[in-house]
């Protein structure tokens, strides 16, 4: 039940914006116990003069190929499990598309189950 948004500069193959898709789900079913086919994920892409991060801040060297991953989720997960799920993004986005893991940049947002309908005006995990 996540909603994923992926922001990054314009201008990745579709591949690229695949393998961002794919890694993020393929982390949130093997870290968040996400059932298959819960699948929400918008791809946002900015240009340069509407994308600005710090390259910096807190001592990590970001390039121009930051990710900002966003996923809206109930509050349901332990910090182990945010934290197993912060490691495996940025593995899986390493390995594809090669993002470097100071380019992963993860923030949740986490809501009660009574704030989500997925269809059909109904609240289904009420």
């Amino acid at each position: 039940m996540p909603l994923v948004r992926l922001s990054l500069r314009r201008g990745k193959s579709a591949a690229h914006l695949a393998a961002l898709r794919n890694g993020v789900y393929e982390a949130m079913r093997e870290t968040f116990d996400v059932p298959e086919n819960d699948r929400f994920i918008l791809v946002h892409q900015h240009d340069a003069d509407e994308f600005d991060c710090d390259p910096h801040y807190l001592g990590i060297d970001r390039s121009d190929d930051l990710v900002i991953v966003q996923i809206a989720c109930r509050d349901s997960r332990s910090v182990a499990q945010k934290q197993a799920f912060y490691r495996r993004v940025a593995e899986k986005l390493a390995a594809d598309p090669g993002l470097r893991p100071e380019d992963v940049f993860i923030n949740l947002l986490e809501t009660r189950a009574e704030n989500w309908s997925f269809g059909n005006g109904v609240a289904q995990y009420v």
